[in-house]
């Protein structure tokens, strides 16, 4: 059986598909599940570490029951997603002698998940995790290191504005503009969804192990990715500009308690026109009274330059499908998904762009993991690189390091043409060719996640420099090719062909122009985005 886990920022949601009843099914897991009102069962992403050394962690709603999140604690971790793999300006705290990252934290939270449904289904063997259109390989590599350590089968990633396509459960073919917007977040991907003319199989978008995928008899649907942006913005961001705001205007102390009663008032505003938290405590005589009306909640908003952040994101997308020859117009049906998508501003924003007719937004929560699910179920994924990647050389006009560009952003893949670049040896006796390969993230309007006290927040920056992962800048990876005899400077020695495969590895094949030998053929250098 198949299942499919959508780590979100703020809630994660896991699910499975149904063989009697053929639908999807959300699951709650035991302590570490909630469901609250009509919402299907969540798990509150949070975190809280007991021991380190051991890795002995309380994750979910566990933590919210014994009152962890309302601590000070530095063993307690929330927002965690955002973090990872993401440059931070701060540090977290070593735990019993302990250093400890993002990314082991996500770990914790993922690997106690994943325990939970294993003791629900011993024999669980493959899983599909949903990633944000916008995550660096790191985030994708990271994810890939905790499955393989489980020892997990099948593993398979699809980006989560396709997997909301497919969630919303529309059987017709259509231009989708999915808008997912959670708790740390905004991913817009314009998807088509068609029919393929013949049956194919349907392929991982990432695995190991021996077992194969059984082709399917039926005609599988095709999700085709059109388009997408995202940058990191998200709910926490609003419950930060709450508290700020509240600290300015009510002397608001910024602790997890009231950050828990901004967000309380946030949610209440996406059902009422106005919003009241009270708290008081009969020990310390603590109290609080918060209110906010959604007028005073927009202005916020518009005082942080949400909406404007909304636009600029919009327009990329819908630029990039004016260049396939799309309008808006074009576009069948507009499916919202994500707390934060839930709020009464932002439907105000979106219903600027299209018809209300044309607008969804009733399964907020569900249809990423649920529409994960589609591609154990004869749904086909052709998907593009979302950024762009180049070899760093030395600029000596301005006497710095610079890119090159070698695998556009948009470029389809598997690649059906190879790229070419002919190098020479740059000093006398050179024995090898070394190549740094990075990942070319937006040129500008960039977002900055750093520590603001103990708070982890995202700042909107201008650069004019792209902003730039290096993928193999590490030990001996970088080493391409060893050149007999030793180049020298003055001609042109080695002829390197770059593609993407199906699984999204960037292979090189490196040619000795000198001794007219083939130095590396097809070599798998880095798994790309």
């Amino acid at each position: 059986m198949v299942y499919a886990i959508d780590f979100g920022t703020s809630n994660t949601v896991v699910v499975r598909w149904n063989p009697v009843t053929q639908q999807p099914e959300t699951l709650a897991l035991g302590d570490l599940s909630i469901k609250l009102g009509d919402n299907p069962p969540l798990i509150p992403s949070l975190l809280y570490v007991e021991d380190a050394l051991r890795g002995d962690v309380i994750a979910g709603q566990m933590v919210r029951d014994r009152g962890f999140d309302l601590s000070q604690n530095p063993r307690f971790f929330r927002n965690v997603k955002r973090g990872i793999g993401a440059e931070i300006q701060g540090f977290l705290p070593e735990l019993d002698g302990q250093p400890v990252t993002f990314e082991q934290a996500g770990q914790w939270f993922l690997t106690r998940v994943i325990h939970e449904l294993q003791i629900l289904d011993p024999n669980l063997d493959a899983l599909v995790f949903t990633v944000p259109v916008d995550s660096f390989e790191a985030y994708r590599l990271w994810l890939t290191q905790i499955c393989k350590s489980l020892q997990i089968e099948q593993v398979r990633m699809l980006d989560e504005p396709t997997a909301v396509a497919l969630g919303y459960g529309l059987e017709h073919s259509g231009t989708l503009l999915v808008i997912d917007f959670g708790g740390g977040t905004l991913d817009l991907s314009l998807v088509k969804l068609e029919v393929s003319a013949q049956a194919k199989p349907v392929g991982f978008l990432l695995k190991w192990g021996k077992k194969v995928l059984e082709d399917s008899t039926q005609r599988p649907k095709l999700a085709r990715v059109l388009a997408k942006a995202g940058q990191n913005l998200g709910g926490a961001d609003i419950d930060n500009w709450l508290i700020d705001y509240f600290a300015q205007t009510q002397g608001l102390t910024v602790s997890p308690l009231t950050l828990r009663l901004v967000e309380r008032l946030k949610v209440q505003l996406s059902q009422q026109t106005e919003a009241t938290e009270i708290y008081f405590n009969d020990e310390t005589f603590e109290s609080y009274e918060l209110q906010l009306d959604r007028d005073r909640f927009t202005a916020i908003l518009q005082d942080h330059q949400f909406f404007e952040r909304l636009d600029e994101s919009l327009t990329q997308v819908l630029q990039q499908a004016q260049r396939q020859g799309l309008t808006d117009a074009d576009i069948d049906a507009v499916l919202l998904v994500g707390g934060t998508a839930q709020i009464p501003a932002v439907k105000t924003w979106i219903a600027q762009y299209f018809p209300a007719e044309k607008i969804r937004s009733d399964k907020p929560f569900e249809a990423i993991a649920q529409g994960a699910l589609q591609i154990s179920q004869g749904m086909e994924v052709k998907d593009y690189l979302y950024h762009s990647y180049g070899i760093r050389f030395w600029d000596r006009r301005n006497n710095c390091h610079a890119w090159h560009p070698i695998i556009q952003q948009g470029q389809p893949y598997p690649m059906p043409n190879p790229v070419e670049l002919t190098l020479g040896a740059s000093i006398e006796n050179q024995p090898k060719i070394e190549l740094v390969i990075g990942e070319l993230g937006t040129e500008t309007g960039n977002t900055e996640v750093y520590f603001e006290g103990d708070r982890l927040v995202t700042r909107k920056t201008m650069s004019e420099k792209p902003v730039v992962k290096s993928l193999n800048e590490q030990n001996e990876a970088q080493t391409i090719a060893r050149l007999d005899p030793p180049g020298f400077p003055g001609s042109d020695r080695v002829k390197l062909l770059f593609r993407v495969d199906e699984s999204r590895f960037l292979r090189i094949t490196v040619e000795d122009i000198l001794t007219a030998r083939t130095l590396i053929d097809n070599f798998p250098v880095v798994q790309l985005s």
